[in-house]
């Protein structure tokens, strides 16, 4: 999409639900920085709004990031499910999904193939990455002979997820040694299945997270997939020659709103957020459609659906 078609459907932005919308509707609401939950008791409704957050505040709205987010999550459950089940029962519009409620697992997967963000600062002090020890002298951005599975914690909201080792996992219960032992294994081949994926799209997949669940006694995928929300790509062909330099990979950006914040408002969380200008709104969702379009090979249509008529999509899925 061009900037100006963008700047066209700003007034589009999707803002999300409140508890004044769904008055009698019967369903519980659980709203977050991006994500709105309906509660229907052996199902979810998730709504992904065009919210966007930094610094844990949520700052405006991006056109089409809801929409964006959500197909490219089912674009990659679509192409792992053969390797295991996921939670989507239905597809409501481009930013809405019905989902079967699991058991969700007190951790989350983080699976990472190269020595870059916070495993190359932890490497830089230990020599380790979340416990694994590592050969000495390996440099920044440098892939691992082979990906590491590096579990966290799933804090409460508010405070920070904490590493923890596979063998402290079994060892206090956090899950049964047989259940992590699958979770291990389908971790590590979604992961490959997103590796050759984007491979072919001349990207590399850095590192991601995976979250898991159990819905009737069977290990299931949870929320999202492969998104530059949940995953770090990098450009291939350039690499090579940027790992020999020293110098940072040229990569899908989701930090250009962050940044800007920082350095042309002085913002980091704290006091009034700043106003921020249209045309960064419009900058900031040409980059989420951009990696869209690079991460499926398919180029991004928005659906034709205003706030209002969203809202009513919703409630009739409520009740049907």
């Amino acid at each position: 999409m061009r900037n100006e078609d963008i700047l066209n459907i700003l007034s589009r932005t999707f803002e999300g639900f409140s508890e004044a919308d769904l008055k009698d509707s019967g369903a519980g609401f659980i709203k977050g920085k991006v994500r709105d939950i309906l509660d229907l008791g052996d199902e979810f409704i998730i709504i992904t709004s065009d919210r966007i957050s930094a610094f844990d505040r949520v700052l405006t709205t991006i056109p089409c990031k809801g929409e964006v987010l959500n197909r490219m999550a089912l674009y990659w459950f679509d192409r792992t499910k053969d390797i295991i089940p996921n939670h989507i029962s239905e597809k409501i519009s481009g930013r809405t999904v019905k989902v079967r409620k699991g058991d969700v697992l007190p951790v989350e997967v983080v699976i990472r193939a190269y020595l870059t963000g916070s495993s190359w600062r932890d490497y830089q002090k230990s020599g380790t990455v979340s416990g694994i020890k590592l050969p000495e002298g390996m440099k920044f951005n440098q892939a691992f002979s082979e990906p590491l599975l590096t579990p966290s914690t799933k804090a409460e909201r508010g405070a920070h997820d904490e590493p923890i080792s596979s063998e402290e996992i079994i060892r206090t219960k956090l899950v049964e040694p047989d259940l992590w032992r699958e979770i291990e294994e389908k971790a590590f081949a979604l992961f490959k299945r997103g590796t050759e994926i984007a491979g072919s799209r001349g990207l590399i997949l850095v590192d991601t997270k995976y979250e898991f669940g159990i819905l009737d006694g069977k290990l299931i995928l949870l929320d999202e997939v492969h998104t530059p929300d949940s995953s770090r790509f990098w450009f291939s062909d350039t690499y090579a020659e940027l790992f020999e330099a020293g110098e940072k990979q040229k990569k899908i950006d989701k930090e250009y709103l962050r940044q800007w914040l920082m350095e042309e408002r002085g913002f980091m969380g704290d006091g009034d957020i700043p106003v921020i200008p249209d045309e960064i709104r419009v900058e900031v969702a040409r980059r989420y459609i951009q990696a869209y379009e690079l991460i499926t090979g398919e180029e991004f249509v928005p659906e034709d659906i205003s706030p209002g008529e969203e809202k009513k999509r919703v409630l009739q899925a409520l009740s049907s």
